[in-house]
């Protein structure tokens, strides 16, 4: 006979729900859903380990316990402390929390470049969505930001260190999903960095979803870089037999075009299943997937603005007015413009999409 799970009670602001024991406070709020769940930048459930180093999601616990009901001098990292019977949390109730994370989002800015406008993780950045909330017009910092040159791993992915903000969560995911870890950790302190010893390739079968996982533009599909901007394509959920993986993925889709393919994520932007390089970088023709729908985003998300899904369409007039006639076209685009030419696909050009590279491929 299985044990009970035993559940205690614990209050959120103001929010009471009952837990299994040994939830971290992180878990138990994303229970209750909304704004009660605080950020987290370097917490994966599906990691081992991970947690505690980004301190975004810092509360205030203004009751320990019913057996100890002081409260906690110090706020404490929701994603590492567990919770306890009768314990009482603040999150966005509490002045304490809302000014330490005004802190945390100013320091992982110190050294983050500006780049937002360029950068491929623009619309689904969580430091982007941090920084809207908590950031501040202006910095306070000084000193000539820290630095770092590009770097290759490998065919597929761009390292982009400078805007990396050491959350370990590619480090996890290479320790823990793939069966070879050649990058990690270098150096200390504000000299840290991730990189591999001599500037090895990450070649693992499973080491394309460090992408997924990275939450800033640090790591970066090569055969997506500067294709698209994300609010411009339309996600939809497909599948494939994999023999490597699930085969579970969403594509992202600009037209018939698939530009870019990434494991499925919750509502927490963690991936749900992970996949293959073969399914991620190699399988960009919608004739590979079966199609099982539109992806559920977020109406808060930027990428929802190009959404069909539940949208009602306008009723044609047109039509009406001109006795079931269908409009003509006026000006066909493609005659006029040179660079804009539907025989030239940006999923299958091999690297970014700028005049010099349809100049090339016009001449072909």
């Amino acid at each position: 006979m299985a044990e009970e799970i035993k559940l205690i009670k614990v209050t959120i602001d103001n929010i009471t729900v009952d837990v299994p024991m040994g939830t971290s406070i992180l878990q138990a709020a994303r229970m209750i859903g909304g704004d009660v769940a605080p950020p987290a930048m370097c917490f994966y459930s599906k990691l081992k380990g991970s947690g505690g180093k980004c301190r975004t999601c810092l509360v205030e616990v203004s009751k320990g316990s019913n057996a100890d009901p002081r409260p906690m001098p110090k706020l404490v990292a929701s994603c590492r402390t567990n919770v306890m019977e009768g314990m009482e949390v603040k999150n966005i109730t509490s002045e304490r929390v809302t000014d330490a994370r005004n802190g945390v989002v100013e320091f992982l800015l110190l050294n983050h470049p500006l780049d937002c406008p360029v950068c491929d993780q623009a619309g689904e950045c969580h430091l982007q969505d941090l920084s809207y909330e908590h950031g501040k017009e202006g910095t306070r910092y000084e000193f000539k930001r820290r630095t770092f040159e590009k770097h290759d791993l490998g065919p597929y992915i761009q390292l982009h260190m400078t805007r990396c903000i050491l959350c370990y969560r590619c480090v996890f995911v290479a320790d823990q999903v793939t069966n070879k870890r050649v990058h990690g950790v270098l150096s200390r302190g504000d000299h840290s960095e991730i990189a591999t010893h001599i500037e090895k390739a990450l070649d693992n079968d499973f080491i394309g979803n460090v992408i997924d996982v990275c939450p800033v533009g640090a790591l970066t599909d090569k055969t997506f870089r500067f294709k698209n901007r994300v609010w411009f394509t339309k996600p939809v959920d497909a599948h494939r037999d994999c023999p490597t993986c699930k085969g579970k993925v969403t594509l992202w889709q600009r037209g018939d075009e698939v530009l870019r393919v990434t494991g499925r994520k919750d509502q927490w932007g963690e991936v749900e299943d992970w996949i293959c390089n073969t399914c991620r970088f190699e399988k960009k023709h919608i004739n590979d997937w079966v199609i099982e729908g539109p992806t559920k985003i977020s109406r808060h998300s930027v990428i929802s603005q190009g959404h069909y899904l539940g949208m009602k369409k306008p009723t044609e007039t047109f039509r009406a007015v001109h006795g079931g006639r269908d409009p003509k076209l006026l000006m066909d685009i493609h005659s006029i413009s040179e660079v804009n030419r539907p025989g030239i696909d940006l999923s299958a050009i091999p690297g970014p999409a700028t005049s010099d590279v349809f100049n090339a491929e016009k001449k072909k």
